[in-house]
Parts: C-alpha cells; structure tokens; sequence
C-alpha cells in the first residue's frame, strides 16, 4: 500500500518482529507452488522451529487490527514525521526518510554509546549501534517511533537529545 505496488507483487516475505510487536517468526505469501518449493528447499524453513503459540496469537491479533482501522499506522506515521522534524531541525543527521526506526547518526562508537547512556538517564532508552553490527564510522543511535507514543513524550526524547547533543558537542 505505502509504495502503490499492492497487487503488483507476486511474493512478499516479512517478518513478525518489531512493527508486528512479535518476538520471532516471519511469512512467506505467494503462488501456491512458489510456496510449496521454498518449504522443500529453503534451509532456514528447513531447519527452523515451530513458533510459540503466543507468538502466533499476537500476530493474528496484530493484522485483525491492522485490516479492521489504519489508525495506529497513521500514528505511527505522524510520530515518525514529528520526530525526524524536530530531530533534523535541531541539527542531527538521520538516515532514511520515511521509515518509523530512525538512526540517528554520530559516526562514532563510543560517542554512540556514551549518547545513549546519558539519555537512559533522562530517561529515554535508546540502543547505540556501532561495529561490527554497522560498518565502521557509521556508529548511529537507533530511534523507533510507536503509535502508543504521545506527541509529548516525543518532544521529550527530542529536548532529551538536544540537551546531550548541545553538551556532547554533536549539535
């Protein structure tokens, strides 16, 4: 729907994880045969395991909700453009454009994870990621915005980099 390809696309493959609020699993939808070869060929269907049937719960729960309303991705959505606004306008660097996980580029390790450190005790909790889990000198914060946040909360994580990007010499 986002890219204007539904119906124009003959396989999908997704996971369950994080915009899905799972804990593990994914999907493979298609033709019926092109489905049938990758349960006989693929190595990772192959030898994976059953799902736990919470997880399998949650996820049919997830996408009754998602077929029934669009609200909570248009939440998600406007939080997402809220946050990368206020972000970009107060001088930091993200990746991507559109997408709810936001990275939030400092380039360095060990500024990524001192950053994230000092906002854990603002109270914002945020993951540092550098090497080896992205490419040397791409060290970045990684941000993701929830169609449960308030545009307050928001703005709090916003002034929260603020302050510690102004005192880190960031911003």
């Amino acid at each position: 729907e986002l890219t204007g390809t539904q119906g124009r696309v003959d396989i999908i493959n997704s996971t369950l994880g994080k915009a899905l609020g799972g804990a593990c699993g994914g999907y493979t939808t298609g033709p019926k045969e092109v489905v049938e070869l990758l349960r006989q060929r693929s190595r990772p269907y192959l030898f994976s395991n059953t799902m736990p049937p919470a997880v399998v719960g949650s996820a049919i729960k997830v996408f009754e909700l998602l077929m029934s309303s669009s609200e909570l991705p248009e939440l998600v959505a406007r939080n997402t453009k809220h946050f990368r606004s206020r972000m970009t306008e107060a001088g930091f660097t993200l990746s991507g454009t559109e997408h709810p996980i936001v990275p939030v580029m400092l380039y360095d390790a060990a500024l990524a994870t001192s950053f994230a450190d000092e906002l854990l005790q603002k109270g914002i909790y945020v993951i540092g990621f550098s090497f080896p889990v992205v490419p040397k000198g791409l060290a970045r914060i990684r941000v993701q915005m929830s169609g449960a946040h308030t545009i307050e909360q928001i703005d709090r994580c916003v002034d929260a980099f603020i302050e510690v990007g102004k005192a880190k010499g960031v911003i």
